[in-house]
């Protein structure tokens, strides 16, 4: 406990489990998967899904319990977005983002916790965490300024994360914070025109010359060490896992879902499909069982890496140990190898599947999109991530702040 600070009591306790929330997800997914290309038309998640999600706890998953959480296994959390972008891309990404934010908030000082949590424990928050913003020291805090690019689902936000450099007065850098920004003192820009992941309202957030407490921040390079002054608070393991690995992952998961998605799609077109060219069923190809099995490969591989190397880290969390840097930089490697493996069963199922797969509101070809629009995200950088860890292997110091 931090001294001179009390803990608040819960103000809501939880009423359901990790397994109930699983469950509840289930059932959502057919009503998801058919709003796939209204929410695509809308740029942005229909607020009826995101409400849906709330009412079946899928936004608690990784929020403290003094706030009505349930602090969950994120494996559980992951599975929940894994199978939300099987329906649909865009929604399976905003839930991803803006479900991952409450294991982040968690790592700030008490206060801004209950500013966020306090008086509403549903309030979710966006993010941007690029350094695109420019902060000053100033007494008690920072003035922060700038414009930030991708806030996805900001439209179903009441707060938003946002990625600064600190200078000092002589104009150097001194600190790269993330800072906690309440809607009033943001505004939203409508941007977000785009052929891929039309649907999770990435738009951009400008903020000009707004005061924010230190309470409200998080130097990155606390976090890379796994630190966080809510941890005060917040005791659980959950809260000791590290940063990055958590972050990339939410971005990976969503596309092994997208191609989770596209998989189910082809197998089900093939079913029907007769290729004219030969006067056969395309189920009866050999080639086509081929591709199909690779691509399940593929995908199994991808989720199997991304959920093992999760449990190893909780296993050195769970003895009190310290996550080593080895570790870390497999779980970017996994990571960014991840996303390509779901990207190549995706294109190897889209190229064979015919003509009909092109049709404006096909599932498969929304999919191909949905997933090629997330490989560009700054996670999926896999020449730096893969260079980082081949180095380590050489034997090359690597600064463990960045993993």
């Amino acid at each position: 406990m931090q001294e001179g600070r009390a803990v608040s009591e819960p103000t809501q306790r939880p009423h359901k489990d990790a397994q109930t929330v699983r469950d509840g997800v289930q059932d959502l997914l057919p009503t998801i998967r058919e709003r796939a290309e209204e929410t695509e038309r809308l740029r942005v998640v229909p607020e009826s899904s995101v409400k849906e999600l709330e009412e079946v706890g899928f936004f608690k998953l990784l929020q403290p319990a003094r706030f009505g959480g349930l602090e969950a296994d994120p494996v559980d959390f992951y599975t929940c977005v894994r199978d939300i972008a099987s329906a649909c891309g865009s929604t399976g990404w905003v839930s991803s983002v803006l479900g991952v934010h409450p294991w982040q908030i968690a790592l700030f000082d008490d206060e801004a916790q209950q500013a966020v949590w306090g008086e509403d424990p549903d309030t979710r928050v966006s993010s941007s965490y690029a350094p695109m913003g420019k902060a000053s020291l100033t007494d008690g805090g920072f003035r922060l300024s700038g414009r930030w690019s991708f806030s996805s689902g900001c439209a179903h936000a009441t707060w938003v994360l946002l990625g600064g450099l600190v200078f000092s007065d002589e104009g150097q850098v001194v600190d790269f914070r993330t800072f906690l920004v309440p809607r009033e003192r943001y505004e939203i820009v409508d941007v977000w025109n785009v052929v891929g992941l039309a649907g999770t309202g990435s738009n951009d957030i400008v903020v000009e010359d707004v005061f924010i407490p230190e309470t409200f921040t998080l130097s990155m390079a606390e976090t890379g060490r796994c630190k966080g002054p809510g941890q005060a608070v917040n005791t659980g393991d959950l809260y000791k896992l590290q940063f990055h690995s958590l972050f990339t992952t939410t971005i990976t998961t969503p596309i092994i879902g997208m191609a989770r998605g596209a998989y189910e799609e082809h197998v089900a077109m093939q079913q029907n499909r007769v290729r004219a060219s030969y006067g056969e069923k395309a189920s009866l190809d050999p080639f086509a069982a081929v591709r199909v099995a690779t691509a399940s490969s593929d995908i199994d591989a991808a989720w199997a890496l991304l959920m093992n190397n999760i449990r190893e880290q909780q296993a050195y969390v769970a003895r009190g140990e310290k996550i080593p840097i080895t570790q870390r930089l497999r779980i970017r490697r996994d990571q960014v190898l991840g996303t390509q493996r779901a990207i190549d069963a995706i294109d190897l199922l889209f190229e064979a599947s015919g003509g009909r797969a092109l049709a404006n509101g096909t599932p498969l070809q929304r999919a191909w999109r949905d997933a090629h629009a997330g490989r560009v995200h700054a996670a999926n950088d896999p020449e730096r991530a893969l260079q980082m860890y081949g180095a380590s292997e050489f034997g090359h110091k690597v600064d463990p702040g960045m993993y």
